[in-house]
């Protein structure tokens, strides 16, 4: 039976109807990002027309906007110093923690040794294990090996508290592999090796860039961690990196100090917060389109 192709009035109908839908998505969108426009006219705005005025102000005749507000807590408030040392904290904290991740779920999904089973339960039980919990010991630890409010010290720390989640995700789709397309390249005398990085790895794409989606913005945004390792405060000790990055904490830490020291001056904490969000959209745009269907594959099946 020849199935009749939809004519307009069909084609009208089904869009009235999915309208209402539609309506509430927009309405949902533009009161999410309502509150975040207003932050970001104010960091813009001099301070004195933020402290007696709504930001909506901003638009009427004259207008008045400046860039004082991103160039004070780029150049005097160390917001630039720390937008590079989360740059170094974060991309190799981020690197690290999908590299070793990828080993163990290969290991655990294709490869047979004594108690795979119990030790891939083992490292998805420390899922639920409260981070609180390990501050104490992991702090003293790090002061043995005197590693303390330094670079190797901190991605170390974001590393362990990373990989749980990131070795239960990529095992997942590391499973979801199709089984005959892997034996026959070991038939045909591929090693482990070239199978995890000539098969597995390109073919893992989607997963690998949810995973870095998720471990770049979290330890992008991470406060705690940085809190409790680097001291608690924005200057950082020198550790295996050059001193022009050196002397300053991640970006939490700063917008933190910021936010204890000049409260009353909030125009200045939108510009540091904005700041912040540069790089975190630039690296979710880039790598959405992979997003959705990396979390579908590798939490659904396995």
């Amino acid at each position: 039976m020849r199935l009749q192709p939809d004519t307009r009035i069909q084609r009208v109908i089904r869009a009235a109807s999915r309208g209402p839908l539609h309506l509430a998505l927009i309405a949902i969108a533009l009161l999410w990002t309502f509150p975040s426009v207003g932050l970001l006219v104010s960091s813009f705005r001099p301070k004195l027309n933020v402290a007696t005025s709504g930001w909506w102000t901003a638009f009427q005749l004259p207008f008045e906007f400046t860039l004082e507000n991103y160039a004070f807590v780029l150049f005097r408030r160390g917001v630039g110093d720390s937008f590079v040392s989360s740059i170094l904290i974060t991309v190799p904290a981020t690197f690290l923690t999908i590299l070793v991740a990828a080993f163990a779920a290969f290991a655990f999904a294709w490869m047979s040794f004594r108690l795979r089973d119990f030790l891939f339960f083992f490292v998805i039980a420390l899922l639920v294990v409260p981070l609180q919990m390990t501050l104490i010991p992991l702090l003293n630890l790090l002061g043995f090996f005197k590693l303390n409010a330094t670079y190797l010290g901190i991605w170390l720390v974001h590393m362990g508290f990373g990989l749980p989640f990131a070795v239960f995700l990529l095992r997942n789709f590391f499973a979801a592999l199709p089984r005959e397309m892997l034996e026959a390249s070991q038939v045909d005398g591929a090693s482990s090796r070239v199978v995890f990085f000539k098969i597995v790895l390109p073919l893992s794409t989607p997963a690998l860039a949810s995973l870095a989606i998720f471990m770049f913005l979290w330890i992008w945004n991470d406060l705690l961690v940085a809190l409790i390792f680097l001291g608690g405060s924005p200057e950082l000790v020198p550790g295996i990196l050059p001193p022009v990055s050196a002397d300053r904490g991640p970006l939490t830490l700063t917008i933190a100090s910021l936010v204890s020291s000049r409260g009353a001056d909030w125009e200045l904490l939108t510009a540091a917060a904005f700041v912040s969000m540069v790089l975190p959209l630039a690296v979710f745009f880039a790598l959405q389109r992979y997003f959705v269907r990396g979390l579908l594959t590798g939490g659904l099946r396995g």
